[in-house]
């Protein structure tokens, strides 16, 4: 955002002093009065800009100040909590369900990752489709290809491990094609991301092929980089995306996509990736055999991908954020 807009001076509210903050980026303090999100929106942000000279407040996580803080953009990623409460069971989530609709009803803009989300977005919270700009995200140029690196025969997924990500489907794909056929008699199914309560059935899964399943947990950026360079394809079989950032990553480390034909997927694959409906089996098994197994189309995919990652840059949504901020500055006549 500094490179595209120069000009606008920009402000982190509430960044912990231990925080580093981009080279040009101001800080705020805010001391919540209550410890929990809601909290730190019904109290810490609005008493902190109070006095603060703002043109403008931009919540990007969801949640946004409850009272005094316009205009107002606010960030939802997806609805998915709203949409499929029952991936999310914990006693608080219809708290938090209310809370996050009342900020996408008081905002001046919102922004969203794709069309999928947006539309999503209109049917959980009825707020008007004109009010929300679709900004796509982008891929950090550290997520490059390497040619010294050699393909490995592993399957990578990256992504916390959840309920809505399909991974018992993805599982059964790679134990099938370790039995069935010799040449992927040592494939393996790596995970990247934190398990959030599935790894032990994945492992019970695996039991007669312990091998067959490796969990990296959460790793860093330079770590991910080598993952996505090893890997002899990436697979993303999740029932609900609202945009899908691992999908650019591999594409962009010219790592082959095979990824499910649903929700926000096909805006960032488009035709640059195998995308199959997401609960055929048979159709998973034979699409990772084939890119495992055929170099030319493995090739073919490779190629497409660099060149719809390309089209993803975070200048390009830097750029469309700051028109999304110009249409709230408008609507609120400042």
């Amino acid at each position: 955002m500094r490179r595209v807009a120069p000009d606008a001076e920009i402000t982190a509210v509430g960044a912990d002093r231990d925080v580093l903050l981009p080279d040009g980026i101001g800080r705020l303090d805010a001391h919540a009065l209550l410890p929990t999100n809601l909290g730190w929106n019904l109290t810490a942000l609005p008493l902190a800009v109070r006095r603060f000279p703002f043109d403008l407040f931009h919540a990007p996580a969801y949640g946004a100040p409850i009272w005094g803080v316009r205009p107002l953009v606010v960030t939802l990623h997806d609805v998915s909590y709203a949409r499929v409460p029952e991936w999310y069971p914990h006693h608080s989530d219809p708290i938090r369900r209310l809370f996050y609709r009342a900020s996408a009803r008081r905002a001046d803009r919102i922004l969203t990752d794709s069309s999928f989300s947006r539309d999503e977005i209109v049917a959980a919270f009825g707020v008007d489709p004109a009010r929300i700009d679709v900004v796509p995200l982008g891929v950090a140029p550290a997520f490059s290809p390497d040619a010294r690196v050699a393909r490995e025969a592993f399957v990578l997924h990256v992504g916390d491990l959840h309920a809505r990500r399909n991974l018992p489907m993805l599982l059964d794909a790679v134990l099938w094609l370790r039995r069935a056929d010799s040449r992927c008699a040592r494939l393996r199914l790596v995970l990247a991301g934190a398990d959030l309560g599935l790894l032990q059935s994945l492992q019970r899964q695996a039991a007669g092929a312990p091998d067959a399943l490796e969990h990296v947990g959460r790793p860093g950026d330079v770590e991910l980089v080598d993952l996505y360079r090893r890997a002899g394809v990436f697979a993303y079989p999740s029932r609900y995306e609202g945009f899908g950032l691992p999908l650019l990553e591999a594409m962009a480390c010219d790592t082959p996509v095979v990824a499910a034909n649903a929700t926000a997927i096909p805006e960032v694959v488009g035709s640059a990736g195998i995308l199959l409906p997401v609960d055929d089996g048979t159709a998973w098994r034979d699409a990772l055999r084939a890119v495992l197994t055929d170099a030319p189309l493995a090739a073919d995919l490779t190629a497409r991908g660099r060149l719809r990652a390309r089209q993803f840059t975070w200048d390009r949504t830097a750029s469309e954020t700051v028109e999304c901020y110009r249409k709230a500055l408008g609507n609120a006549n400042c």
